[in-house]
């Protein structure tokens, strides 16, 4: 890796002493608002690719930015959705437990349990036990 940086940086040394001897003739730089002093050719051609190369760059990085953003959103959005079926998934099984019959309904069936349940409220109604006769 090492190897092939230094191989770049070496090309690109090399494009840039091709580029300043082939361009030796002497140019005005105008800004618009203001005039930069005379320059060689192939030292502005140089500067413009640095700028360009830098402006790259940063606009590359701030690219990736939003798109890692926007991939950690997506990520986010698939767990959320994820959580939401595992939470309607216990919701329904709290459902059905809530449902299910108890174990005197399941035994005795619902009408024992209702007779039970109706003893015990008319023996704490009536203070005095009194005797019945069963049909």
């Amino acid at each position: 890796m090492r190897f092939l940086l230094f191989v770049l940086l070496f090309l690109s040394f090399a494009y840039s002493l091709g580029l300043v001897l082939a361009n030796n003739t002497e140019v005005g730089v105008n800004l618009l608002f203001s005039q930069a002093p005379t320059m060689n050719l192939g030292l502005l051609l140089i500067l413009c690719l640095m700028l360009g190369i830098v402006i790259g760059i940063l606009l590359a990085l701030l690219i990736f930015r939003v798109l890692q953003n926007k991939w950690e959103i997506s990520r986010l959005q698939k767990a959320n959705a994820n959580l939401q079926e595992q939470l309607t998934q216990a919701n329904t099984v709290i459902d059905r437990q809530a449902s299910a019959p108890t174990v005197d309904e399941a035994v005795y069936g619902a009408s024992a349990a209702n007779v039970q349940s109706s003893d015990a409220t008319s023996l704490t109604e009536g203070s005095t036990l009194s005797k019945r006769r069963r049909d």
